[in-house]
Formats: structure tokens, sequence, C-alpha cells
């Protein structure tokens, strides 16, 4: 039996039920264009730089189409970079589609808790409910006042280093670790004041290593333990130890002041208080897990798009003059920070989403398809892996006129294209679509724009630049960053 199922176009497929598909011929896996490979190894030499494959993949998309295979070892791919299908699969999950084996096999075997990121199924069904349950606005709202405690702290920081080079992304990192584990744990680590960065030193190992052991041809860590190796396993030890202690402080808060269970304090509290439900089915094992996701979710990511969004400005000048007149209209040096007040600043809502159209800090997307499925005129086996390329068609000339440019306009008004601002947001996914949308999508915005207002209301940018003068390089590890920023500021007052 054919089943057309909620994505549309793509048609599942039992094993056998070829004849009631669709009337067209449709192609194999081997039957689509790709690169060339070897015997046994695949394409596994043409990826010369792990760190630019997501370069690799938008260069052969381009030679062979929004469709193509490649091959690592024995593992075919298969490589979508339409975005209209490729959003039609991500609203397929995660029944149609799951993260890949692969993935919770490298978690498992580093012995890292398996959170909303990684879990499938069922699994992700529960834990979903348990995370969404801190991300709601009250709850959201009631985290605000810490982080404009931690916002300033990345503000006196700054000040003593006015007038010297600012390792910028390393200085977003300590904000966004301090940030996530105030509003989601309740612990105040101060990497901003005391620079003591244990735990984003160790994150810093192990969101790297899943991304490589991901993508590795063969598991030689299972038979030879480099230095490299016994590092991350120091590593993977300390974070766990430290999400032990997060959690039995939030139950001892809890068992202290009952009362946090319907009006939580942080998201970790928010999330124990869901799990105790009799029906919830999820145990501290899945608080752990989504306490890992949280740390992944709210370092990496949110330093990393607002290191770009900062590049792109000072790339831009008079971009970053009129969000500096809208930011100045709104906030004077003695105004409050307010969620209110920030979500009225809707050029900067316009240079956030234009610079992750360009510059999204997930590129591409390993999912597993979880049956037979027909995806346009491809019959895919079940547990083919497959990449859904984000960025391909988001800076493509055919669906965004001056694709290259860093132009906000084009997220407010119907710019002279004709072009809808409702067609940008189709193409342009960097949070996800579907069922598995980012959950603190919300969240990261308003870090990235408190900060953001604190830098512009606080100093004046002298420089943004790289080691060498040129545009940051992008570097893929895990997600995707600017390599060598640095930046130098000077204080307003």
């Amino acid at each position: 039996m054919t089943q057309t199922n909620h994505a549309g176009e793509l048609v599942g497929t039992s094993h056998g039920d070829a004849a009631d598909g669709p009337s067209k011929k449709l192609r194999q896996l081997a039957d689509l264009p790709g690169p060339r490979g070897l015997p046994l190894i695949g394409n596994a030499l043409q990826i010369k730089k792990r760190h630019l494959l997501h370069q690799q993949l938008e260069q052969w998309s381009r030679e062979f189409g929004n469709y193509y295979r490649f091959q690592i070892g024995r593992t075919k791919l298969l490589v979508i970079a339409d975005h209209s299908v490729f959003a039609k699969i991500l609203r397929d999950r995660p029944d149609g589609f799951n993260r890949t084996q692969r993935l919770a096999e490298t978690w498992h075997a580093l012995g890292l808790p398996v959170g909303l990121f990684g879990a499938n199924g069922e699994v992700w069904k529960r834990q979903r409910r348990m995370v969404m349950a801190g991300f709601d606005p009250a709850h959201v709202k009631g985290y605000f006042p810490a982080m404009c405690k931690v916002v300033g702290r990345l503000e006196s920081r700054w000040k003593k280093s006015q007038g010297s080079e600012i390792d910028l992304q390393a200085d977003l990192m300590r904000f966004t670790v301090d940030t996530i584990t105030g509003l989601a744990f309740g612990a105040d680590v101060n990497t901003l004041g005391s620079g003591d960065d244990v735990i984003q030193r160790h994150l810093d190992k192990i969101f790297p290593a899943v991304f490589r052991r991901n993508l590795s041809m063969i598991k030689y860590w299972n038979y030879v333990r480099l230095p490299s190796d016994r590092a991350l396993d120091r590593s993977v030890a300390a974070v766990r130890l430290a999400i032990q202690g997060f959690i039995a402080a939030a139950r001892q808060r809890i068992e202290q002041h009952p009362g946090l269970r319907h009006e939580p304090g942080n998201l970790l509290e928010a999330m124990i208080s869901a799990a105790d439900q009799g029906d919830s089915g999820l145990t501290d094992a899945d608080v752990a897990g989504n306490v890992m996701t949280m740390l992944l979710a709210g370092e990496d990511t949110t330093a990393n798009s607002l290191a770009w969004l900062l590049a792109l400005l000072w790339e831009n000048p008079a971009v970053l003059k009129k969000l500096q007149a809208e930011v100045d209209a709104k906030f004077a040096l003695d105004t409050p920070y307010s969620i209110e007040r920030l979500n009225q600043l809707d050029y900067m809502d316009a240079c956030i989403n234009e610079s992750m159209r360009l510059k999204p800090v997930a590129p591409f997307l390993p999912m597993q398809a979880s049956r037979d499925v027909i995806i346009e005129d491809i019959q895919v086996p079940a547990d083919t892996i497959i990449f859904g390329l984000f960025r391909s068609d988001s800076v493509d000339e055919k669906f965004v006129p001056n694709a290259a440019s860093f132009d906000p306009q084009r997220w407010i008004s119907q710019g002279e294209s004709g072009q809808s601002i409702n067609s940008v947001k189709r193409i342009s996914m960097p949070f996800g679509a579907g069922p598995r949308i980012c959950p603190g999508r919300y969240l990261a915005l308003l870090e990235m724009k408190i900060a953001l207002t604190m830098l512009l209301t606080r100093f004046e940018i002298d420089r943004i630049t790289t080691s060498d003068g040129q545009p940051a390089q992008e570097f893929m590890a895990f997600t995707m960053a600017p390599l060598g920023l640095k930046m130098r500021l000077k204080s307003k007052n």
C-alpha cells in the first residue's frame, strides 16, 4: 500500500509496493549524478578539509544539481539542495525522517546523555513536551533579569578591554555560557568576570569531536586511544559531573521551595517539574540529556550567529549606521533593558535574519530516512542518510535578488524586485522547520538583541577584523564559525 504523508510530494512506500507508486519512472540513488569516487573509500579523499565540508557540498550542488549522491567509505549519501523539498522533509519529522543513527552511536560512545537534539521517535516526543515547558513566554520573561545581569558583566569586561584587541568569539562564548547556565540551570558560573571558563573549555573539545567522529570513515578510537581521545574523555567526564551538579542543585531548591514546581525559576526546574509528573515517562537521564542540549544550543550557535552578524555589520557601514540610529532612538545610556523595548527593534531583527541567511551556523543537516520513501522522482530506501543544504537557495540569484549582498531591508518591505518578505522566510530556515524547529529560537534571538543593544549603546566599534585583514573565513566544527575575529572598542562615556 502506498501512503501519501503530510509532506505532500513525499510518499512512504512499504517494501514490495513499488507497483502502487506514481506512474512516472523512478530513479534509484545509483542513477543520480555525483562526484566520481574510488573503490572502498568513495569520495573521502575529495573532502580535503573537513572544516569546509559545507562548502564542498554546496560546490557539488552547483555542479550536479539539486539532487546528487556521494559516498564516504561504504556509506552512500543523498544530498538535497532544493529548499522547498527540504522543507517538506523537515515537516515529516520525526515520523518519516530522524537524526542519523551514527549521531546517536557517537553520542552514546562518548558517554553523553542524549537529549532532544539527538532523540528520535516517541522518546523525542516525550522530551519535546518537557523542554517546551521551559520555553513558554511567561518563563522566558521570568529569566530576563538574569540575562540582563550577564550582559552587564559583558559590558564591564569590554570596558576593561577598550583600546585593545578583543578575541570576539571567545568573549561571546563566555557570554553565552554564562547566560545559558544562569537561565537554564540557575548556576552563576561567571566566566566573564573570573576568566574561569572550565565548562566552555570542555565544550570546545566535545562538540568538534562529535562532528569529526560522526563523519569519520574508520572508528579508530575503538581500537587506539590517542592523546586527543584521552583529553576528550576527561572533558566528557568533567561536563557530566557539572550536569549532575546542576540537576542535584535544582532538585534541592525544589525540595526547599515546593512552589518552584508551579513557578520555576529556570529551564532546568521547569524540566524537572515536567519530568516528575506521573505520566511523563521521563527520568533524570532525559533531563541530563537536555541539559547537554541546552549547553550545545546556548553556547556555539548563539555566539557564532552574533559573531557573524557583527562581522557583516562592520563590512557594511551604511547598515551599521542605520541600526545605530534605531537603537539610539529606543535606548539611551540609562534606559533599562526590557523585552518589550527590544522587540520594537525591527531593523535589528532584519539584520539578524539577513545575517543568518548568509551565514547560517548550521549550513547543512544530516538526516536518515525512517522508511522507504519517494522524494520527487527518486526512490530512497529506508536508512538512507540525507544531507539537506540550508544555504544553497538562500544565496542563489534565482531565489533571492542580489543574493550575495547584506541587505536587511529585504526582511522589512517588498523590494524593487517584487520579492515578498514571506518568500525570503520560506527560503531561509536557520532554525529549521516543522515539528523539530529549534525550541529555543526566541530565547536565542533575545540573547542576540540584548548583547547587540548593549554594544551599540555603550561603545563605538573602532574595528572588527582578522589577523590578515581579510573577511572572516568559515570554519565548520559542529557549527559554522567565523575564524579569528578581533574587535576593538571605544567607550561612549
